[in-house]
């Protein structure tokens, strides 16, 4: 079957072709470590080459996953929940409903990690530094293998996929479209990665389902060094850059924020099962868990944006008007070393169990042939 056999509505265009702009850089500087802040970005690079791994084997795909119930939703977590509409809902509506909002929360993740992939490889192409390209050329194959999961998830487990979302989409676009080399490590390791990220962690850290569980700590782990690279060849490069560069990357930080607050609710969801589009934002507006989520949102954007100096008053006043000017404080490290460990807790918990299982096997062995 094909993909379009699954999606609850056609994409608008089968294929979306974004026109490219901007130059394609050759550098005949074959050394990497004769560029400045080499030794970073070449041990980021030896750790992209080092923690390659084949989601093919190291998920655990025979992992039951219940699609009308992917990820253990909870009731309060679903935007109809405390609605004149809940009550009319039967048990197997509400299946349903969470089965819609999983393959639209994981359907948008799928479409993000091959814009991922897209801006990775268009980064090889376009930054100027050699040991830049050498890093994005790993994290092109990181994307890609995130990409496969996510699809291969949707068709197997959840057998239901959602379009791209428009203000994702478009988005993506300004990202793509944009000549300037840094534009795609801002509109994506910034801003639709870190909105990634905070997804991914808080599915991650509230399923109870192990399977997704998986999923999301491994790409987790990878992402870790996606942003670390972004933070370290943005800030260098930003501290070359004019006050009205600044700003004109500033503006761009703060339409995107907007965008990505305001937009990415789900309500594609709800227009699916009958409800007005007006109404579905307003009961999208509404839920208790989405305001959590936003809050969440800017946890990994907002302190990466300060950390490559991209602090300007308009876009401190933005975070203020938004209520997390206070998350330029976070401890970004931190959370990415935790993403770091929590994949690496996950490995030890599965291969202990794996040991535990073939000793068992062959104590059995050894039981049956002496009797």
């Amino acid at each position: 079957m094909s993909t379009h056999d699954f999606y609850v509505r056609a994409p608008e265009e089968p294929l979306w072709s974004v026109p490219a702009s901007g130059a394609a850089r050759f550098t005949w500087e074959y050394d990497p470590q004769a560029a400045d802040g080499h030794n970073r970005l070449l041990a980021l690079y030896q750790k992209g080459k080092d923690k390659q791994w084949d989601g093919a084997k190291r998920i655990d795909w025979d992992l039951e996953v219940d699609p009308y119930d992917p990820l253990g939703t909870p009731d309060e977590a679903l935007a109809l929940y405390g609605s004149k509409y809940w009550p009319k809902l039967t048990e197997k509506d509400k299946g349903e409903l969470r089965r819609h909002y999983s393959s639209w929360q994981f359907s948008q993740f799928l479409h993000g990690e091959q814009g991922a992939m897209i801006c990775a490889a268009r980064i090889v192409e376009s930054v100027p530094d050699l040991d830049a390209k050498f890093y994005s050329a790993t994290q092109t194959m990181d994307e890609a293998r995130h990409a496969e999961i996510y699809g291969r998830f949707l068709h197997e487990k959840v057998g239901m996929l959602y379009p791209i979302n428009d203000n994702l989409q478009g988005l993506l676009g300004d990202t793509l479209r944009d000549s300037r080399w840094d534009m795609p490590y801002l509109g994506m390791q910034v801003l639709i990665e870190g909105l990634a990220l905070a997804a991914f962690g808080m599915i991650r850290d509230t399923t109870d389902k192990p399977l997704p569980k998986q999923i999301l700590a491994y790409v987790m782990q990878d992402e870790a060094r996606h942003v670390a690279f972004g933070r370290m060849a943005l800030r260098d490069y930003y501290r070359q850059l004019t006050d009205a560069e600044l700003r004109e990357r500033e503006e761009f930080v703060i339409e995107g924020c907007h965008l990505m607050r305001d937009r990415l609710r789900g309500v594609e969801v709800l227009e699916n099962f009958g409800i007005p589009k007006r109404e579905a934002e307003e009961l999208s507006e509404q839920s208790e868990f989405l305001h959590l989520f936003r809050k969440l949102l800017f946890s990994r954007i907002v302190p990466c944006v300060k950390d490559i100096g991209l602090w300007g008053e308009r876009l401190q006043k933005a975070y203020l008007d938004m209520g997390v000017f206070d998350l330029g404080d976070s401890n970004l490290d931190l959370l990415m070393t935790q993403d770091e460990e929590i994949a690496e807790a996950l490995d030890r918990e599965r291969f202990a169990t794996e040991e535990r299982a073939r000793v068992a096997e062959v104590a059995e062995a050894i039981a049956d042939g002496a009797s």
